[in-house]
């Protein structure tokens, strides 16, 4: 660890003032993580509040306003690590906290954007993560920021120093375990997954005593292991999850089953339950692996007291093109036929939208988000997909490789991590969409731990000329499409909406954007430089309304080359938090 103060304007007379005029941390509190979506002095949370909205009751910057916000201030994340800045800004107490990329964190004065301290995380050579160097963000608890690394750390800071509190291996990187998501705070544990599916690990998803990083519970996310507690530091047998190991694997698959909960996760306090979404099965070749695989590409609701599965929503079961099921679950209510429906809304990579009973997992109803879908022909009354059987990648056979097929939405999705929103004034869902298509064959493969474990080769394809990203405004009541902004080059950054009237969002362009919720009409937009795929927030200060947002491209998609590469070669790489308010005056 190395930590780094004050670069600027000289080590000690930046230290000096930092002493004397450093804002005053109070501590962050289980009361204050579960009001964040009301309370507006602060984000507390990742998502806005625990349920995942984005959703602000902040109304100053609004349609008529937001055309005269300009920029009062900017931090460069420095160095030479200036690529895919996927975080979310955390606020309190006027120090705002951000991660980088290659796993370092940054606490920054939220009035002047002056840095006040750095970490670095030592990361070791052979790091494997699946999808660039980047992290979602921290989470607050007490006084600490706590953040996963990029070698499969959980690291505790303190929130005035940036010294370490506590650091926990949660597991082996060498085995291909990573971790990228923001953690949640539940109950005064913090709750991590982890990545890796593409290296043929186990999904997890663990708790920690947030103070002192003493693990609490493990519950595996593939069917047939072995979920545990920990009290007063035994480890106890808490069941397996689904009951047996290999209902649904084939042979000793299982084993080493993916299904990674690489997003992250989502609370919601009226039914007390974690949402957690799981990835791909390994190895992406399904013909090695018939069955449904569970519970790999699903929605689990979890128990935080003790991590028991308590239903699971699989989206695409005996998934054979790496469509994952991580995406955030949204909990939200409605009313229909007189009656309130205790829902939760999800936009999968798989290019369909899901509306479920969040009490039971019940499907409620399901609707294409994206114009093309190639691989099913729609959803039966379960939810669970009607396949096109001749979409399916086919079967080497012991063939170099098998059959190419042209499948749409590409494996990169119908929406990938970037987060949607959810506007309770509207009843909208605001959805960061793409349109693209992919061939992808299949290919033999066997398990090495550590290595890749895929079984597959495939090319993105572009959809349009004109466009591949769309923000698109629904109806998750009726599936209809209110409006729709397309974008050339693809969407992944987070969406936030407001009771302003606002929708924000950024694009690979480096533009920062305001629609109109409920007409899509685009109200402002301000370059900051490089692409934007990291998540908006916005927060009150000193009686002012600010929002702020990193700038930084990276991430998967220009990883992956095809028709894509040649719309983003050209965008800059960069590494900067932009914050804007409107002028007093």
């Amino acid at each position: 660890m190395t930590i780094k103060s004050f670069k600027r304007c000289g080590l000690y007379a930046a230290l000096s003032l930092a002493m004397t005029a450093s804002p005053v941390f109070a501590g962050v509190t289980d009361k204050d993580i579960l009001a964040d979506q009301e309370t507006i002095e602060d984000v507390v949370t990742y998502g806005l509040g625990l349920r995942g909205q984005r959703y602000s009751p902040m109304d100053t910057i609004n349609r008529e306003t937001v055309k005269e916000i300009r920029p009062v201030w900017a931090f460069s994340l420095g160095g030479e690590k200036q690529r895919g800045q996927e975080s979310q800004p955390m606020v309190k107490d006027g120090v705002m906290y951000i991660t980088g990329s290659y796993s370092r964190v940054f606490a920054i004065d939220a009035k002047t954007g002056e840095e006040l301290w750095q970490y670095d995380a030592r990361l070791p050579d052979g790091i494997m993560p699946c999808c660039d160097v980047i992290n979602r963000g921290v989470a607050l608890y007490d006084d600490l920021v706590i953040f996963g690394t990029l070698d499969a750390k959980l690291v505790a800071l303190d929130a005035k120093t940036g010294k370490t509190r506590w650091k926990k291996t949660v597991d082996n990187y060498q085995d291909g375990y990573s971790i990228t998501a923001a953690p949640i705070i539940v109950k005064g544990k913090v709750i991590t997954g982890v990545s890796g599916g593409e290296f043929g690990i186990v999904g997890k998803v663990r708790a920690y005593d947030a103070k002192t990083g003493k693990l609490v519970w493990e519950r595996p996310t593939v069917e047939g292991h072995m979920g545990y507690v920990w009290k007063d530091g035994k480890k106890t047998e808490n069941g397996i999850s689904g009951g047996a190991p290999g209902k649904t694997w084939p042979a000793d698959l299982w084993k080493s089953g993916g299904a990674a909960p690489w997003l992250g996760g989502t609370y919601d306090a009226d039914t007390d339950l974690l949402f957690f979404g799981t990835g791909n099965p390994a190895p992406w070749n399904s013909h090695m692996r018939p069955g449904d695989n569970l519970f790999s590409s699903s929605r689990l609701a979890i128990d935080p007291d003790d991590g028991k599965i308590v239903w699971h929503f699989q989206t695409t079961p005996h998934d054979g093109w790496d469509f994952d099921g991580v995406n955030e679950l949204i909990a939200f209510d409605y009313t229909e036929n007189g009656k309130k429906v205790k829902a939760a809304a999800t936009a999968d990579r798989n290019g369909f939208f899901y509306v479920l009973n969040r009490t039971n997992g019940d499907f409620i109803r399901g609707f294409p988000f994206v114009n093309e879908i190639s691989w099913a022909t729609g959803l039966d009354d379960k939810g669970r997909p009607l396949y096109v059987k001749d979409n399916r990648p086919g079967n080497p056979s012991g063939e170099k490789q098998g059959k190419t097929v042209e499948a749409v939405p590409s494996f990169l999705g119908g929406k990938n991590w970037m987060p949607m929103a959810y506007s309770p004034d509207t009843g909208l869902f605001y959805v960061p969409a793409n349109e693209w298509k992919m061939d992808i064959w299949n290919e033999p493969v066997a398990y090495k731990k550590g290595a890749a474990y895929l079984g597959a080769g495939f090319t993105i394809k572009t959809l349009n000329d004109e466009y591949i990203g769309a923000l698109r405004a629904y109806d998750p009541k009726t599936g209809e499409r209110v409006w729709e902004y397309k974008n050339y080059a693809p969407l992944w950054g987070g969406v936030m909406t407001t009771a302003g009237g606002l929708v924000f969002t950024g694009n690979p362009e480096g533009y920062l954007m305001a629609f109109d919720d409920k007409t899509g009409e685009l109200l402002y937009k301000f370059n900051t430089g490089s692409g934007i795929v990291g998540s908006p927030v916005t927060w009150e200060m000193d009686g002012e309304q600010y929002v702020s947002v990193l700038s930084g491209w990276g991430g998967a998609v220009p990883l992956w080359g095809g028709d894509v590469a040649k719309r983003v070669k050209d965008f800059n790489q960069g590494g900067m938090v932009w914050t804007f308010k409107l002028p007093k005056s």
